[in-house]
């Protein structure tokens, strides 16, 4: 059987921890910042870690990570 392709997006914009987690960066952090509070931004700086629900789907993009 052949290898997979790495969905070379998903690669870019998710890790994998050491347990296996997967880590993300949160979204609309980049522009447009005077419009949003500070709290919001703070917020935003951290990441975050995919749900249980959506792990099987992200998984499948990047199966060698």
């Amino acid at each position: 059987m052949p290898k997979m392709k790495t969905n070379r997006g998903a690669a870019k914009r998710f890790k994998v921890t050491g347990k296996g987690k997967i880590v993300y960066a949160k979204s609309h952090a980049n522009h447009i910042l005077t419009k949003k509070s500070t709290k919001r931004k703070r917020r935003l700086r951290k990441s975050n870690f995919i749900d249980k629900v959506d792990m099987a789907g992200v998984k499948r993009l990047i199966p060698y990570l």
